[in-house]
């Protein structure tokens, strides 16, 4: 089990506490997480970046583990996310940080440089590419009108997800939380067990798709962290994505000059690589790098490589990013 730094909560200018991991000193990366996930879901590359003389900070963000987790779910928009990290920066006496993102996270990380471009130094997406998300009416049509098969529909409405999830906390994340394996043998799986894009409802009729990536404690942290907190804090920011649209409309689409580096997953079925093929028109210093055969789980999954593959590129680019 991989050593994690302990949280301390710190009190931001937004109105809410976060949890908050750190460890080393240099200049600042900021690792925000995905659903369902924590900080802990970076605990390799907080290791890697401390030991490379950078300052990693990994925080739990609003709605998660040992954060706040605010009633409203229009307090769960890109607004308020960012302006958390925005806030966190000065809590910290950060004048700039990078910003790394997966799935969710990086959503967050790549509207960083839209709602606060001065404080961000350069973005990383780890699987997430900087596009807009699409709007709920756009994927009411590719589910046929069907919420419950896809499952961001199915998380839209207030108590729906919520409670089945949290009555199946292990087993979500005993099956979910897996290896990637190839299109053609997830296809293949899919097929036989009629398989559809909403697995979080059918989790007692699954296996799993790939080869479990936590050991039992690396399991129980997860387990024991969402049976405490439920999951609706991290719905809710499923529950923005048409208000972020209004809110923010130039993410995905504004170009971006600082430097930017992309790391795509083969195998990752929800953020397939091909998301990411219009980047190179929107991000003008832009590198990005494929980490074969690896599913979702990216820093989870293939800790080594990914963990190569960005302190190559910070090293290289902490003249430009620390400027």
């Amino acid at each position: 089990m991989t050593a994690f730094p302990p949280a301390r909560r710190i009190a931001l200018a937004t109105g809410v506490s976060l949890s908050v991991h750190e460890a080393g000193s240099g200049l600042p990366v900021v690792l925000c997480h995905g659903f369902p996930e924590l900080a802990y879901s970076w605990r390799h590359q907080v290791a890697a970046l401390a030991g490379a003389s950078f300052r990693a900070i990994a925080p739990d963000q609003r709605g998660y583990g040992g954060s706040d987790r605010p009633e409203k779910v229009e307090d769960y928009d890109l607004v308020h996310l960012c302006g958390d990290m925005a806030a966190l920066l000065d809590a910290l006496g950060v004048a700039k940080a990078v910003f790394a993102g997966h799935d969710w996270g990086g959503f967050v990380a790549w509207a960083m440089p839209i709602l606060h471009p001065e404080r961000t130094a350069g973005v990383i997406g780890v699987n997430t590419p900087y596009i807009p998300f699409p709007t709920t009416e756009v994927l009411r049509r590719l589910a046929g009108g069907e919420d419950e098969k896809l499952y961001i529909l199915w998380f839209q409405e207030t108590g729906v997800a919520d409670p089945v999830l949290h009555a199946n906390t292990r087993l979500l994340f005993e099956r979910l939380m897996v290896g990637g394996i190839s299109p053609q043998d997830a296809v293949a799986r899919m097929t036989e067990e009629g398989f559809d894009a909403n697995p979080f409802r059918r989790l007692g009729e699954l296996r799993p798709l790939g080869e479990p990536l936590l050991d039992p404690e690396e399991l129980d942290v997860y387990v024991r962290t969402f049976e405490e907190t439920g999951f609706s804090g991290g719905l809710n920011w499923y529950r923005n994505i048409d208000r972020n649209r209004t809110l923010v409309p130039d993410v995905g689409t504004r170009a971006l000059e600082l430097p930017c580096l992309m790391v795509t997953a083969e195998w990752d079925m929800a953020l397939n690589p091909v998301l990411a093929a219009n980047m190179p028109s929107v991000c003008r210093d832009l590198e990005t790098q494929m980490i074969e055969k690896c599913g979702h789980w990216t820093q989870q999954e293939r800790p080594a490589e990914l963990n190569h593959i960005l302190l190559d590129w910070l090293t290289r680019r902490r003249p430009d990013l620390a400027a």
